[in-house]
């Protein structure tokens, strides 16, 4: 709980550091320089799972969910296999986001079925770095497991400045031409159309019922000039916070920005801080409430 709401952060990058290429460090270390992530790390570049846990819990964290990554070309192999620490010392915070490349992934539903098996509350797809469009056929088979399990589809959506990336295939566009073949699937545009793609990102929340705006890596100052043709406090009931960790000032700093910046009813930033991720990710639960001590 932060300042007694509930907060989820949808957007946690709990890499083992050898697997990532020298990039990925650089971008930690300039956009997360406000806090000490790196403490967090042991000797050999592996996340300790009793740090991680106490540093969620002091940013006021109720659930964390954790991508894995398969983009060799851009940031490296981040595969899901590294979560296990993680998620086997606090499965209630701890939940992972599955992740496919058709590229490197074949058949490709077998393997979002073999991540699932993990526990997985979402799929994640990262079209920039891995060189695809979210539309390619190839992804198709991925797309009928999710819809049939419930399980909503994150796409990172806006730019990304790792060599190798390949920032067409960041527009928002082509995931209206999936909702057509597979109406029901729920989708996360994670970074919410960074970049030039904010109005079609925010055209397509608004317009379809199954369309999310995850904010991580969004300044929350900037929130109301990226969405300034749009009706924010609209808008703002189809966001979800995820912070883009470490590559943020803070999770607790980051949500209460948010607030700030969107001067929201106490309803609406309760579903954006952790209420839209309940209802959107699979068998999310919040972890029950302290008990209260009875005072003589």
């Amino acid at each position: 709980m932060l300042d007694g709401r509930p907060l989820i952060d949808a957007h946690v990058h709990a890499a083992r550091l050898p697997t990532l290429r020298p990039a990925w460090r650089r971008w930690a270390e300039e956009f997360g320089s406000s806090h000490p992530w790196q403490d967090l790390y042991d000797d050999e570049g592996a996340l300790v799972p009793e740090r991680v846990d106490a540093y969620f819990e002091a940013e006021g964290v109720d659930i964390a969910l954790l991508l894995c990554e398969y983009s060799p070309r851009t940031t490296g192999t981040q595969p899901i296999e590294d979560l296990r620490p993680l998620l086997e010392h606090n499965p209630r915070r701890f939940r992972p986001i599955a992740n496919v490349n058709p590229h490197l992934h074949y058949p490709v539903d077998a393997e979002v079925e073999r991540q699932l098996g993990f526990g997985a509350a979402a799929l994640k797809l990262h079209p920039v770095h891995g060189g695809f469009s979210v539309a390619d056929p190839e992804l198709y088979p991925a797309y009928q497991v999710c819809r049939d399990a419930g399980v909503p589809v994150v796409v990172h959506c806006g730019t990304s400045s790792f060599p190798g990336s390949a920032n067409r295939y960041a527009d928002p566009a082509p995931v209206d031409d999936v909702l057509r073949l597979f109406p029901g699937l729920t989708f996360v545009l994670a970074h919410g159309g960074r970049g030039w793609w904010y109005d079609a990102a925010a055209f397509l929340a608004l317009s379809r019922e199954e369309v999310w705006i995850e904010l991580s890596g969004l300044p929350p100052r900037r929130l109301p000039e990226y969405y300034a043709r749009h009706d924010l406090r609209r808008l703002a009931r189809k966001f979800v916070f995820g912070t883009d960790w470490p590559g943020v000032p803070g999770v607790a700093r980051n949500a209460r920005a948010v607030g700030a910046a969107l001067d929201l009813d106490e309803e609406t930033l309760g579903l954006v801080l952790g209420g839209n991720a309940l209802r959107i990710y699979k068998d999310l639960a919040l972890p029950p409430a302290p008990k209260r001590k009875d005072h003589p």
